[in-house]
């Protein structure tokens, strides 16, 4: 019954922005983690951002994501966010929700979103 549902992807311009959002519903008794991938054509998913309680992690690359990107939580509507500020056409991909869930029958899972296409142009 626990589905994510991503919003927010969309072409834009480099150096421009875009907001990420990612709500969580269903059966849900706790969030443990919630994060963004990403996976560009050809290429591996890989990690952009996780948020756990008060830890955020975000991926050590050389496309600088820590100094750019933002993620946040709104606890009370199972949603995370992604604020992605200075993009580069590096960035384009589908970015994939991602959430730790403890659903209402106590059982712990990893969930995905459908996942949303975020294009950066030159």
């Amino acid at each position: 019954q626990v589905q994510l549902v991503e919003s927010g992807g969309g072409l834009v311009q480099a150096g421009g922005s875009l907001r990420l959002s990612c709500a969580a519903s269903g059966n849900i008794f706790r969030i443990d983690r919630m994060g963004w991938y990403r996976q560009a054509p050809g290429k591996q998913r890989e990690l952009v951002a996780t948020i756990s309680g008060d830890r955020r992690n975000y991926a050590d690359s050389a496309d600088s994501v820590k100094d750019r990107f933002t993620i946040s939580t709104d606890n009370a509507k199972n949603t995370v966010y992604l604020q992605m500020n200075s993009l580069k056409p590096e960035d384009t991909a589908v970015y994939y929700c991602n959430a730790r869930i403890v659903d209402g029958r106590w059982r712990t899972g990893d969930y995905w979103g459908q996942g949303t296409q975020v294009t950066v142009s030159s």
